[in-house]
């Protein structure tokens, strides 16, 4: 009983006593019935409550918020519908994927009531029917998608979902808010043989790079040894260069061949120079 149907109540109990007391019957009779009757047809919902009522068996109107009234013995509340956003929690476990993947998943969803008198008259308990629905429809999805669209895809999947499960209760005046895969768990071998597959696609990936930079590094060269062969005296500052780096520190040690030394003559690039202008005046 909510509290101002009580206090109504009271307040007429107590005036049928005074009267009673007073010896006045008829008026003391008068607010007992008044008091009976507020007792038994005064109701009150809450701002998100919506009462079903049925006057002889058959639906006579759906009350809230606020307070109303009943005609007792005729009226009876059928269902005490609330309309705010529920959340009912669903998994399926070890359900096949369309590869054959058992998998284990875990949803939830967001639903309200935006029908009572559907919610109350259409099916027995829409509490119980929506989490057996929303069961359903995630084996069904489960089965017609692939592993890797699953891992991959929560938001489609989360939106085929929820089209199915608010499809299948529209009829009991339900809406589906959303719906949310929280987790989805897979056989520990398949985890172990998705990470030795995704560590062989990453080293792939590593050596399809490495590959490529030789490719570049090779390409330099061969652009630095075409300028080389135009240019001996660059070769030939190019080796100094190379000594100076190698002797910077001390201490440092240094076996040459002798061809290497005769490559770094002042004269070899001065007589390479000399050779390429007498072949270029017997080509004229």
């Amino acid at each position: 009983m909510n509290p101002i149907t009580l206090l109504i109540t009271v307040i007429f109990a107590g005036v049928a006593a005074v009267l009673f007391l007073a010896q006045m019957l008829l008026p003391a009779l008068g607010f007992a019935a008044l008091a009976i009757l507020t007792f038994f047809s005064l109701k009150m919902a809450n701002n998100w409550e919506r009462f079903v009522i049925l006057r002889a068996g058959r639906l006579s109107s759906v009350k809230g918020p606020g307070l109303f009234m009943m005609i007792p013995i005729f009226d009876a509340v059928t269902a005490v519908i609330d309309e705010r956003i529920q959340t009912t929690q669903f998994n399926a476990e070890q359900a096949l994927t369309r590869d054959t993947v058992p998998v284990n998943v875990d949803a939830v969803i967001f639903w309200h009531v935006h029908d009572a008198q559907r919610a109350a008259l259409n099916i027995t308990d829409y509490r119980q029917a929506i989490d057996r629905v929303a069961q359903t429809s995630l084996r069904e999805m489960i089965g017609s998608s692939l592993l890797s669209a699953l891992l991959s895809e929560r938001k489609a999947a989360d939106e085929v979902l929820r089209t199915e499960i608010a499809r299948k209760t529209a009829d009991w005046g339900i809406s589906v808010n959303s719906v949310e895969i929280r987790d989805v768990a897979i056989p520990v071998a398949l985890q172990d043989a998705m990470s030795r597959q995704a560590q062989a696609e990453r080293e792939k990936e590593a050596r399809v790079i490495l590959g490529s930079a030789e490719a570049a590094i090779a390409a330099k060269f061969v652009e630095a040894a075409r300028t080389y062969a135009g240019e001996p005296a660059a070769l030939h500052l190019r080796a100094m260069n190379i000594i100076y780096e190698i002797t910077k520190e001390r201490g440092t040690t240094i076996l040459m061949p002798t061809s290497m030394v005769d490559s770094m003559s002042v004269a070899l690039p001065a007589a390479m120079l000399a050779q390429k202008d007498i072949e270029a005046k017997s080509a004229g």
